[in-house]
């Protein structure tokens, strides 16, 4: 019989800033308001593509944990060993799982920390190192906005002959530095910036979503559904307008239903009761401003064997990233957008041995590879869209990562 290896889970006793404790090379984060997961390390990585990706991330996570001697005295979402998983928007592209040697985690007043194999507690140095700044140039394509624009109106007419109702297209743009792009910098600039987000870094994939894609937690799960965007303009009187007619916008109301619709429908299955608020509020960020709605369910007693993976492989990719009807818009998508998206809008987060944990949408980031970074940002297209809009949305979108990165 093999040996079994040795995972320990205690309480660190103190209020620790997590973003501080990440090393330079390839830190694991999900943050949001100093609270979270962070681990480095690399205990197990393996990548998995293909239609069945949730499933076979699942089978790779069980059959990692029948190896695990775990002793956990802290107990609850997050402790004991943690798989972080960042998965592509397509089937076709690669996603990433990884198992970190040492995970440190905050919630409220409680921080712990985990750690794989037989040595003692890991120290924490909880004296930040030093940010290293980046002078990105990037790359420019004389017609790039003209040609997106040219995407967004075929779209438009698309929907309009009935063939589709929404459509999300992204962009994409690269910047070169002048040395290795190290994602701690950006986390930290971006925490900063958009306190309210979850500040991600998995693989390279750095950023700093404001849509949770799934929580689940003894038996609850949370979706948060974004869709509908308006720029901030910095003044407080005029912002306050602005999201006035944004809850009153007929063409975001109709692209946030789709999007809340998807949501629902995926999650119906699953649960004995759902909760679908009647209308959005509006969340506020830094720069936009968002239509959002906060979809709670509670899981059915009797489905055995329902975790993250089984409600992902259904929820993803909602029509907040997608379209609807989901199919037609994808394949729209494969169509016109002419770029592969890899792990950009794709869930990525944590998964914990009981099958619970929290997931994003990846948004608001970028793909770290050595000295240069691949941006992203997308629209929700629908009859009523205009292309210098969606435009204008696009670059709202880019700025968290474009000043993170500045």
């Amino acid at each position: 019989m093999p040996t079994l290896i040795p995972v320990t889970t205690t309480h660190c006793g103190e209020h620790l800033p997590l973003l501080d404790l990440l090393p330079d090379a390839n830190p694991l984060s999900w943050v949001r308001a100093g609270e979270g997961l962070v681990g480095w390390g690399v205990f197990a990585t393996t990548t998995i593509s293909g239609p069945q990706r949730f499933v076979d991330a699942r089978n790779w996570w069980l059959k990692q944990l029948e190896g695990f001697a775990v002793t956990n005295s802290v107990h609850g979402n997050g402790t004991g060993p943690v798989l972080f998983a960042s998965f592509s928007f397509s089937p076709d592209d690669e996603s990433v799982l990884i198992i970190p040697q040492v995970i440190v985690g905050k919630k409220g007043d409680k921080s712990w920390i985990t750690w794989i194999g037989s040595s003692p507690q890991p120290d924490l140095n909880v004296t930040a190192p030093d940010l290293i700044h980046n002078t990105i140039a990037w790359d420019s394509e004389n017609n790039a906005d003209a040609a997106w624009k040219a995407r967004v109106s075929t779209a438009i007419n698309r929907i309009q002959s009935g063939a589709l109702d929404k459509v999300v297209l992204a962009r994409d743009f690269t910047g070169h530095a002048d040395k290795n792009i190290e994602p701690r910098t950006i986390l930290k600039k971006l925490a900063a910036e958009y306190p309210s987000t979850w500040n991600f870094a998995v693989a390279g994939l750095v950023g700093a979503t404001p849509e949770l894609l799934l929580r689940l937690s003894r038996k609850m799960v949370t979706s948060r559904v974004l869709a509908g965007t308006i720029s901030k303009t910095g003044d407080d009187e005029r912002d306050l307008a602005l999201a006035a007619s944004l809850a009153r916008s007929s063409k975001d109301l109709e692209e946030h239903l789709y999007a809340v619709q998807s949501v629902a429908d995926a999650l119906e299955p699953f649960c004995t009761s759902t909760n679908v608020p009647d209308s959005p509020y509006v969340l506020h960020l830094a720069n936009v401003m968002h239509l959002a709605t906060d979809v709670t369910g509670a899981l059915a007693e009797k489905l055995a064997h329902v975790d993250a993976f089984t409600i992902l492989e259904q929820l993803h990719p909602s029509a907040a990233v997608c379209g609807t009807p989901r199919e037609q818009a994808g394949q729209l998508i494969t169509e016109i957008e002419s770029m592969s998206r890899g792990r950009y809008a794709g869930p990525v987060g944590w998964i914990d041995a009981a099958g619970d944990g929290e997931l994003g949408i990846a948004l608001r980031c970028g793909q770290i590879n050595g000295d240069s970074i691949r941006i992203f940002a997308g629209c929700g297209i629908v009859a009523g869209s205009d292309p210098s809009k969606e435009l204008a949305e696009s670059e709202a979108k880019l700025v968290p990562m474009r000043s993170a990165l500045a």
